[in-house]
């Protein structure tokens, strides 16, 4: 590994409190796995006496499909949850992520992409492109100040288009499972027979590996989003950049971290392993790590203001 990446072995095994959350890293490194490891040295950040609740509304786009979100207003740096592939935004990650910034009084947004969940659209005629042009709607008309995007899975690859189309406003990158060039490097693996039938019959069915459901990918998705792919270049980032991934990911193999590390301009950038956990990273601990990284970067970028 270059010296571009702090690499950081969390694990659950012996937790001490992260603030509020509670977690714990073994490793030497300078930022986030000192945070893990050390016991609170001030009072945490006083709650608001009564808590936020963010109802459900609408982004109304000329010539896109409207956009379901949910908005808590607050302090800056706001922070933003991409959801992964038709992964709605009423998941654990980004639920949880509502309850911390809620809990600080930082402004939160977290939305699903045309297609998924309350949004208009149709999934079938989606892309990686489209869903591009979603986070970049929610940058620009919904969001306000500077903002720490957070990436699940295919989110992860989309919040690194959204730093390269709009670095003033993007300020720090959260990656969980990120899963840049993701379902490429997936169909590339396939045998080439495979390739040829799912060609052939326009269509590729992909079982999940964590329920009965199976993705209907149309071949045509696969094809638009080798346009956006970025692991073949330099990546034109420069804020700084948290990679959080399991060890036992089987569906973004957690090397795709490193690659991402190894090929992304900032220098600013650590890399987080969790030797248990999966491709979800939706267990207790992992959602500790989650948000003790983004009160990490909260403390970061909040000295750089000032």
């Amino acid at each position: 590994m270059t010296d571009m990446a702090g690499v950081c072995l969390a694990s659950a095994a012996a937790r001490e409190p992260c603030r509020r959350w509670g977690a714990t890293a073994l490793g030497v490194h300078r930022g986030l796995c000192a945070l893990l490891a050390r016991k609170p040295e001030r009072t945490p950040r006083g709650r608001p006496a009564c808590r936020q609740k963010s109802s459900v509304s609408f982004l109304s786009r000329p010539d896109l499909p409207s956009l379901a979100y949910k908005r808590l207003k607050g302090k800056s740096p706001g922070i933003i949850f991409i959801p992964g592939y038709v992964s709605n935004m009423n998941g654990t990650k980004a639920l949880a992520v509502e309850e911390f910034c809620s809990s600080l009084g930082h402004a939160y947004i977290r939305f699903d992409y045309s297609g998924v969940g309350n949004s208009d659209g149709n999934l079938q005629e989606c892309t990686v492109g489209r869903w591009r042009k979603d986070v970049l709607s929610i940058i620009d008309d919904l969001a306000v100040g500077p903002q720490i995007l957070v990436g699940s899975s295919l989110g992860g690859w989309l919040m690194f288009h959204a730093a390269i189309a709009r670095p003033q406003k993007v300020v720090a990158l959260i990656g969980v499972a990120t899963a840049v060039d993701g379902l490429v490097t997936r169909f590339n693996q396939l045998p080439i027979e495979v390739k040829k039938e799912i060609e052939m019959k326009g269509v590729w069915n992909m079982p999940s590996k964590y329920s009965e459901e199976v993705y209907h990918i149309p071949y045509s998705f696969i094809k638009e989003a080798e346009h956006h792919c970025l692991l073949h270049s330099p990546i034109p980032v420069n804020c700084p950049i948290r990679l959080l991934h399991g060890m036992k990911d089987d569906i973004v193999p957690w090397h795709t971290s490193m690659q991402i590390a190894d090929r992304v301009v900032s220098r600013d950038v650590d890399v987080i392993l969790r030797k248990d956990s999966d491709h979800r990273m939706k267990e207790k601990a992992d959602i500790q790590l989650l948000v003790c990284t983004i009160d990490d970067l909260i403390d970061k970028l909040s000295i750089v203001v000032n």
